[in-house]
């Protein structure tokens, strides 16, 4: 049983304090104090526009001033479908103002979708950019949504951007048309509007509603308090040594946790600049390392595997990076490793860490030291964090070594899902020693350091034959294979044993997918790994379906099997 009291990670701190004070404090007031502490530095570039924490605060004060004027009020919920830009996070911290609750989503979600994420979160106020404005109007259509605040892209470009935006894309986008719900963010922000006082809420209320296939795999709204966005930051911010020095490179968006939670919010907190991506590609995330030189990186392995091998990448001065993270996924040895030699070549000394998280834990929980490496340790858990291994469905904690639930405890944790007690009651258990665990669904070992090692989802594991496969197991060892660029793994229903193991394939010379190579992965797969394990079949891609983050989608590839069966 691991010492809570003296768990075996404190040890590999280093200069991070083994716990931390969380100010009982809404966000708005974390952006207050960074503006108060910091008002003339920059706080986020969008393409080129820059802002300072004097005139963002401000910008803040006046969209919650035009909230309140048009009838927004405390408790009231807002959804948000935008892009990383000015546009979608001024009205996060102008609702938080006003004790109102964001729900964040994609802006390319399908209207459908869009009414589901609309009665999940109970919302009655929805904002966009005007190019969606007749799905999201569709998506609507069925809701208790009464008011849609549309803003345009160019809002807050300037110059030439404005222009080429304009004339590349702006004429595209078909006229709004009149419509007495839908209000302009560009008008609301110019007209004037009696000042209002700050609604106040307590720090354990919702403040954020984020979206997930959840631990069970149906899409859940997770509510998270203000208390675990700041309490998240915090710990970011000390793990990651940031400061108001340094800037954070906004790669994932903010519909996602790691996004929202911690390449903006917690650069906010510290004072420091969030360089806003509103469109992701490998090739602009390039682009303004080289420029804007940022200090801190979080992506996924696919965002490092690609820039390891961008030739605009290979010719930036690197030494700006001070700390790389890659989380949402398994990361490869040979991607990491690819990267750090191309950072060393420019200039850098960064290591390439995994970090491990999940929307119920508002983002990251647990990650590898700045000064330690464990190849296929996801790292230590965050200060105030407890985690232990679980015997799946049960809080019977597994001996070192073992594999089972991750289960984290901790003030990251959320409130819960919702409008969903059955989720509820699945997720967040009361265990024996009186504290409240969150079942992450995760599969992971933990050794005797207190290093937590993942294996695969709960309900991604394979049964072949009564054997347990973990399918990012095998990834990892196909991935090693001379001739594999990239690989995933699912299993296909097999009469005998159950499941059989099936793998596909991005081969780094794609001219080489013939039967030869075929068999010589699959023979490689049979000398590395146990027999229930190697892959019994293979087949060769071009490219693997990825999610909106960059992960690779094997539920798509799993789709595809079923309708072929």
């Amino acid at each position: 049983m691991t010492d809570f009291s003296n768990p075996p990670w404190l040890k590999f701190y280093g200069r991070v304090p083994c716990s931390l004070e969380y100010p009982q404090i809404m966000l708005y007031d974390c952006l207050k104090q960074s503006c108060n502490n910091y008002p003339d530095s920059i706080a986020w570039d969008f393409m080129g526009t820059t802002c300072t924490y004097k005139k963002f605060l401000k910008e803040v004060d006046q969209f919650s001033a035009a909230l309140n004027a048009l009838g927004f009020k405390k408790g009231d919920v807002i959804t948000i479908g935008m892009p990383t830009a000015p546009q979608g996070i001024i009205p996060i911290y102008a609702a938080n103002k006003l004790g109102g609750v964001c729900s964040v989503v994609h802006p390319l979600t399908p209207p459908s979708q869009i009414e589901t994420f609309l009665q999940i979160s109970n919302s009655t106020w929805l904002m966009t950019l005007d190019m969606f404005y007749q799905k999201f109007k569709e998506g609507m259509a069925n809701t208790n949504v009464q008011k849609l605040i549309l803003a345009r892209i160019t809002d807050y470009l300037k110059g030439l951007t404005k222009l080429g935006f304009q004339i590349i894309k702006g004429r595209k986008i078909p006229p709004v048309p009149a419509d007495p719900q839908v209000m302009w963010m560009s008008d609301m922000m110019k007209q004037p509007y009696p000042p209002v006082e700050m609604q106040r809420m307590e720090p354990s209320e919702c403040a954020i509603i984020l979206y997930t296939g959840g631990t069970t795999g149906t899409p859940k709204g997770v509510q998270l308090s203000n208390l675990n966005m700041i309490t998240e930051g915090m710990q970011i911010g000390a793990w990651g040594n940031l400061n108001h020095t340094q800037s954070v490179l906004a790669i994932l968006p903010i519909f996602h946790v790691f996004g929202l939670a911690i390449c903006v919010n917690t650069a906010f907190m510290v004072g420091g600049k969030s360089i806003l991506i509103p469109i992701f590609t490998s090739k602009e995330v390039a682009r303004l390392v080289k420029k804007k030189r940022p200090t801190f990186l979080v992506g996924v392995p696919t965002l490092f595997e690609t820039l390891a091998t961008n030739l605009q990448f290979h010719k930036s001065d690197l030494s700006c990076l001070e700390a790389t993270f890659s989380g949402a996924d398994t990361l490869p040895r040979s991607t990491k490793e690819k990267f750090e030699d191309v950072a060393k070549a420019g200039g850098g000394r960064v290591q390439l860490l995994e970090g491990y998280g999940l929307t119920e834990a508002s983002g990251a929980v647990i990650a590898m030291p700045l000064d330690q490496y464990r190849e296929g340790s996801m790292g230590v858990p965050f200060p105030n964090i407890l985690a232990k291994i679980v015997k799946p469905g049960s809080e019977e904690e597994l001996p070192v070594g073992d594999v089972g639930e991750i289960c984290i405890s901790g003030p990251n944790v959320m409130l819960g899902y919702s409008n969903q007690p059955e989720g509820n009651e699945h997720t967040l258990r009361k265990h024996s020693d009186g504290r409240i665990w969150l079942h992450t669904g995760d599969l992971a070992s933990m050794d005797a350091d207190g290093f937590f090692y993942f294996k695969s989802r709960l309900k991604r594991m394979l049964k072949v034959s009564g054997v347990s496969v973990y399918p990012g197991q095998v990834e990892k060892v196909i991935q090693n294979h001379p001739d594999v660029d990239s690989v995933c793994v699912i299993g296909l229903p097999d009469r005998l044993q159950m499941s059989r193991v099936k793998a596909f394939i991005v081969l780094k010379d794609k001219t080489k997918a013939t039967e030869e190579t075929k068999q010589d992965i699959l023979k490689f797969g049979r000398d590395n790994l146990l027999i229930w394990e190697a892959p019994r079949d293979l087949e060769f891609r071009d490219e693997l379906p990825k999610t909106w983050i960059g992960k690779v989608s094997f539920n798509e590839l799993e789709k595809e099997a079923d309708v072929r069966s």
